[in-house]
């Protein structure tokens, strides 16, 4: 019987593990996964050794607390595979912790396959250099990554973006405004504040500005999907007398039917660029880390969607800009400016053209590790 080492670090990247492993299922059923897992890999059939929730921190000086933690379960992993002797891993973003993992895995002659590339093209660079020492094969989701990290020495395919075939509501609007009890009349404004607790804990305080600034000028629905790393008593006594309504998930629901999504920057600002969702995007992280990371960063655009773009489709309110002022007024500009929306949803579409073809991300992701698994084989015979 085969083994593979599966492990993803946050939300996303248990969600995108989930359908190449569901896929891998498919075409080889004779196989056994284990690692690190989120609820999505863990429904998929992949065995806990070390639960993701416990790496999900963000911030170059907010790790640092968490460092003694996150190497007992680096160590907790490597122990695993140690006994279980995979022939092969699949390590899923979070490139902290996983590219440290790809280069023992390596020494234990273990292939890897890194699926969602880390940031390198944006910052840290130096990391290509391991990235071609100990990656047997590097896994793309965005379409201008292939060509940087093969010019870089990195064996590199673009499978496409997984979400591209996956995101779509699941009610209608009329559904959706009816069992939230939503006022039909009023526009509706998705509150994204991040899927990790520390990033939400952040970013609520000027959110809740906002909403109450822009609750004074007109008449809104807001809700707050609350993730699954979250949940919604996370946010309870937080809102205070916010007219903030928060739901258990329901993400994409409450994405596709609102007017604007307010969201903090990340995969969910994909999402709301395949649902066609106007967005003002925003992000905070503590004021030593964002110093530090200005040195680090090059980049033209933070927010991933005026990134696959190449130009500026929607705000960005980083860090000093991130005020509740300023979310107000970049909100209520784009509820009133009709003509602004459609131009910012022309450019949403742009980018969902440049995505197509992701829906087929999975069986390419599985088709390919397939091939590897069969190539070591023959190798060995």
């Amino acid at each position: 019987m085969r083994r593979i080492l599966v492990s993803a670090g946050e939300a996303s990247g248990d969600l995108y593990a989930s359908l190449v492993v569901e896929e891998l299922r498919r075409i080889l059923p004779e196989t056994e996964f284990f690692g690190c897992t989120g609820p999505r890999l863990r429904a998929a059939g992949v065995r806990t050794v070390v639960d993701a929730a416990s790496l999900a921190v963000v911030g170059l000086v907010e790790v640092v607390s968490h460092i003694p933690r996150i190497y007992r379960e680096y160590r907790k992993l490597l122990a695993e595979t140690r006994q279980m002797k995979p022939d092969l891993a699949i390590l899923t973003d979070s490139p902290d912790f996983h590219l440290r993992v790809a280069r023992n895995l390596h020494r234990q002659g273990v292939p890897v396959v890194y699926l969602v590339a880390p940031q390198a093209w944006a910052w840290r660079q130096g990391r290509v250099r391991q990235m071609r020492r100990t990656i047997h094969r590097l896994l793309c989701i965005f379409p201008f990554e292939e060509e940087f990290f093969t010019r870089h020495g990195v064996h590199a395919s673009y499978i496409g973006h997984p979400l591209a075939g996956l995101v779509r509501p699941s009610l209608t609007r009329d559904e959706f405004f009816r069992k939230h009890r939503l006022a039909a009349e009023r526009p509706l404004i998705t509150v994204l504040p991040g899927s990790r607790r520390g990033e939400a804990a952040r970013h609520l305080p000027a959110l809740l500005d906002a909403v109450q600034r822009i609750y004074r000028e007109q008449a809104v629905n807001f809700v707050l999907p609350a993730s699954v790393t979250t949940g919604t008593a996370f946010f309870a006594g937080r809102l205070g007398r916010s007219p903030i309504q928060v739901i258990e998930g329901e993400s994409w629901d409450a994405m596709a039917h609102a007017d604007l999504a307010l969201a903090a920057s990340g995969t969910v600002t994909v999402e709301a660029a395949l649902l066609g969702t106007p967005m003002v995007t925003f992000y905070k992280v503590t004021t030593a880390s964002w110093l530090a990371g200005k040195f680090l960063v090059d980049v033209p655009f933070y927010s991933m969607v005026n990134l696959i773009a190449g130009r500026a489709v929607v705000p960005e309110l980083m860090q000093s800009r991130a005020t509740g002022a300023n979310l107000a007024r970049e909100a209520l500009r784009l509820l009133a400016d009709e003509p602004a929306r459609a131009e910012m949803k022309a450019g949403l579409a742009e980018v969902r053209r440049k995505l197509a073809g992701g829906s087929a991300a999975p069986q390419r992701a599985a088709l390919a590790i397939k091939g590897i698994l069969e190539g070591q084989a023959a190798h060995v015979s």
